[in-house]
């Protein structure tokens, strides 16, 4: 979402936006004042449907649409009841269904909390959704707005919500494994726990510009200032080393990009094609077939892998080709794919793509049916002199032989580079969590390098700020829109 405009309507706590030239509103705290409801399971037919109430008047839809008797008009809280669903207005049967209860503040949003658990098809769903907003106080919710008053009331931090955010659109084990460990406060424990160190730096460096003058100064306090320095450098160090991690957190959220890359026509396309285990490249026997960089995504191992399959490097005259060469060296990452056929000279090394090679570099040797035993032989012997053997791969496209081989090399790699499920480290897994984490660090080296004790001490505020900026401990009205439209209606 582009803000164009953003403006802030202290007395309203209304933030106004305008996008697509119109003008918009989103209502930040007194927003609660206001009981809201939404289908909190997806659209059209299921065999159960789900509708979230939250606010003052929670409990009110469900003794007017789940009534039992005078005695005991609220079920039992977080105790799954069976209730008929009726219209409030016409006393009309909608449903007959499970009821939940769930009173604030020990519920999602940290306000009364209904729920009705109805069957799933279309015409019931929007029965009962338009018998809660005949009520009055009651309207739909926003986009995120159940996530959004469970932040306002302290049940999430801002690393938590993204956390269940990247949890709901997990695709592979490896980012559900992430995600799982962030919404249940990895970061925030980590983030917290150095924010609390500087803040009771910073209270201590405040003392003693405080009382310096004072004759009455509490003892200890200048002892206590002396270890400060080595307090903030204790913090400064893990915060370093957290940052200083290759982004793997961030690249795992946002799917790991390979790259098959070699000399044309060695059966790069086809190589895919046996990932995908579908035709989704174009595979043809004519040299220079790939022109532009074809990316497909896949599951492998548990991980979100985005394969780019690229020209192959030659000397070329087509203006076309030279661009898609150009775009293929600029694509390298993880993955090149490179094979020589030539049983003679055993030519593995393409003098273009020599350059290319390192470590990380797993070596394909495809269409090895074309060779027999003997010259098979031949090749890993010679190939072993000039590569490392556990990361050689010999396949072929056609029978599928060594093509198991390869994803069992792959798959250990990225376990190696990406799991971190038995230290369970916490990542980074967002761009502005490294940004406000380099801020902090930078302001406390600002700190350790000041002779001034007083501009020291706002530097050293300056890091705690930052630090709190990633949960959500200091004001952050300008992230909090972009964080919440990716939640939908319901979330």
């Amino acid at each position: 979402m582009s803000f164009l405009t953003h403006l802030c309507k202290p007395a309203s706590r209304r933030i106004l936006y305008i996008f697509n030239g119109k003008r918009q509103y989103f209502n930040t705290r007194l927003s609660q004042q206001d009981t809201i409801f939404a289908l909190s399971t997806a659209q059209g037919k299921a065999g159960i449907a789900v509708i979230r109430v939250s606010g003052l008047k929670a409990s009110d839809a469900l003794i007017s649409l789940a009534p039992k008797n005078l005695k005991k008009p609220l079920p039992t809280p977080r105790k799954a009841t069976k209730r008929i669903i009726v219209h409030p207005t016409t006393g009309e049967m909608l449903d007959h269904g499970l009821v939940l209860w769930f009173p604030g503040p020990n519920s999602y949003t940290g306000q009364d909390v209904a729920e009705f658990h109805i069957h799933g098809g279309i015409s019931v769903i929007n029965g009962v959704l338009d018998a809660l907003g005949s009520a009055e106080g009651f309207r739909h919710a926003e986009q995120g707005e159940f996530t959004r008053r469970a932040f306002d009331n302290d049940k999430l931090d801002l690393t938590e919500i993204e956390g269940l955010a990247d949890l709901l659109n997990a695709e592979t084990e490896a980012q559900r494994r992430q995600a799982l460990r962030q919404a249940q406060g990895s970061l925030k424990n980590l983030y917290k726990s150095w924010r609390k160190q500087l803040i009771e730096n910073t209270a201590l460096i405040e003392a003693i510009i405080d009382f310096s003058e004072d004759e009455n100064i509490e003892d200890g306090v200048f002892e206590q200032g002396k270890s400060l320095i080595a307090n903030v450098k204790q913090v400064l160090n893990m915060m370093i080393n957290h940052v200083n991690d290759n982004r793997r957190g961030e690249i795992l959220r946002d799917g790991i990009h390979v790259t098959l890359f070699g000399p044309p026509n060695v059966g790069k396309s086809s190589f895919l094609n046996c990932l995908a285990q579908k035709q989704a490249v174009i595979v043809s026997s004519i040299p220079g077939t790939t022109r532009d960089v074809i990316e497909i995504s896949l599951n492998i191992g548990g991980y979100p892998i985005i394969v780019g399959d690229t020209a192959g490097l030659r000397q070329s005259d087509d203006i076309i080709e030279i661009e898609g060469i150009k775009r293929a060296k600029d694509r390298v990452e993880v993955l090149k794919s490179l094979n020589s056929n030539d049983e003679s000279s055993f030519r593995i090394i393409n003098p273009m793509i020599n350059e290319f090679l390192d470590k990380s570099t797993i070596l394909i040797l495809n269409k090895s049916d074309l060779l027999n035993e003997s010259g098979l032989a031949y090749l890993k012997k010679a190939v072993a002199k000039i590569f490392p053997e556990n990361y050689i791969c010999y396949v072929s496209c056609i029978n599928g032989d060594g093509i198991k081989e390869f994803l069992d090399i792959f798959v250990s790699s990225l376990k190696h580079k990406y799991d971190n499920s038995a230290t369970q480290v916490a990542l980074i897994t967002q761009s502005r969590h490294r940004k406000n984490l380099n801020d902090s660090i930078n302001g406390l080296q600002r700190f350790l390098a000041q002779k001034d004790i007083v501009l020291a001490a706002e530097e050293l505020r300056h890091a705690t700020n930052a630090l709190g900026r990633i949960t959500g401990s200091v004001e952050v009205d300008e992230v909090l829109n972009v964080i919440f439209e990716r939640f939908c209606i319901g979330k």
